[in-house]
């Protein structure tokens, strides 16, 4: 999932894009935007371009018909940026050049394109920089009033873009490079064919919402039921949600494809737990209006991950920490009257 909220712009550059078929042309800037010490227009500028991608949750990957990356336009480029070849204002030329030999549909809208490079983003979980690439091609007309001279004055702006209504939009994180990085993509036009020219022909998109995407998803989200839901319907011990982290784990490892059903049966087994789960997998399911799928090949790559941010490890104070891989049928807690303090009881069978 992505979150912008810590995001930081580190340049943006802005240029005019016009319609080929039209005859007419593109107007490039000759240098980026000097936002300086303006603290209003860069939260401005996270909401109009940032908060649309928070609900977002296929991700994407650029690719080519011949299989060959370094031919997609957007890819190969913004690979030149990030590796320190190509200056940031001269990756925003490139860019709106090849948007405008795309744009040859007759009803392609002419429109602003605005490039940033952006630090700070986080994506599934992780801090990364980002590309971003937005197109505003509507404009609408605002009404300003103000107070004068003991009266009221009545002003309009025309051709003015609403901040809470993003056209088209792409962030391209750097991260997984060589496999087409990770790309998330926005087009709030309707889909007909002068539209999709920005995910098929100006971005040359395929899915990756595959058993990679399908597995991490399903853990993170199993993850932050067990810590975050299970406390409002169950008492439960810090020990017994491990338990439970490990169990869902080990289903992952052990199997070659997630069946839901019995995940459900295996790992929580409790039918009110069950019940709950379903409850909570739902409630994201419409918030983010992406259906998680009830099988999948379980991809072992996303699987070891995941393994890293699955906590399994008890503190008791700052002088032990306990490490539980299983059997949570060794580990027992109690408490001692005479020393006043809580204490756990490990079986064990051999010690290394």
């Amino acid at each position: 999932m992505f979150f912008h909220q810590d995001a930081t712009f580190e340049n943006l550059s802005i240029h005019r894009v016009g319609n080929k078929s039209q005859d007419e042309f593109y107007i490039l800037s000759d240098e980026p935007v000097n936002l300086g010490e303006d603290e209003v227009m860069p939260p401005l500028l996270k909401q109009y371009f940032l908060s649309p991608f928070s609900k977002l949750n296929e991700v994407y990957r650029f690719y080519h018909p011949n299989e060959d990356l370094e031919l997609n336009e957007i890819y190969h480029f913004t690979k030149q940026f990030f590796d320190d070849k190509l200056s940031f204002h001269e990756l925003s030329q490139q860019v709106s050049k090849h948007l405008y030999e795309v744009s040859g549909h007759p009803k392609i809208k002419a429109g602003e394109v605005y490039v940033v490079h952006l630090t700070d983003v986080q994506m599934e979980g992780e801090d990364h920089q980002a590309i971003g690439i937005f197109k505003s091609e509507n404009k609408e007309t605002y009404l300003k009033v103000y107070p004068e001279q003991g009266a009221f004055k009545l002003e309009y702006e025309q051709e003015a873009i609403n901040i809470n209504k993003l056209d088209k939009g792409v962030l391209i994180i750097d991260t997984e490079g060589e496999e087409g990085y990770k790309v998330l993509v926005i087009d709030q036009t309707n889909k007909t064919q002068e539209a999709v020219y920005w995910k098929d022909e100006f971005l040359q998109l395929r899915i990756r919402n595959d058993s990679f995407n399908q597995t991490g998803n399903y853990l993170k989200v199993y993850k932050n039921f067990v810590n975050e839901k299970l406390d409002e319907s169950f008492e439960m011990e810090k020990a017994d949600k491990i338990d439970l982290l490990n169990r869902s784990m080990n289903y992952f490892k052990e199997k070659e494809t997630f069946v839901q059903e019995e995940f459900e049966e295996e790992v929580l087994s409790n039918p009110q737990a069950i019940s709950l789960f379903q409850d909570y997998r739902g409630a994201l399911e419409n918030e983010f209006e992406t259906p998680f799928q009830s099988n999948f090949d379980i991809a072992n790559k996303a699987v070891k991950k995941m393994e890293a941010s699955y906590k399994t490890v008890l503190k008791l104070d700052k002088n032990f920490h306990i490490y539980i891989h299983g059997k949570r049928e060794y580990l027992e807690k109690g408490f001692d009257e005479e020393k006043g303090m809580n204490y756990y009881k490990i079986y064990f069978e051999n010690e290394s």
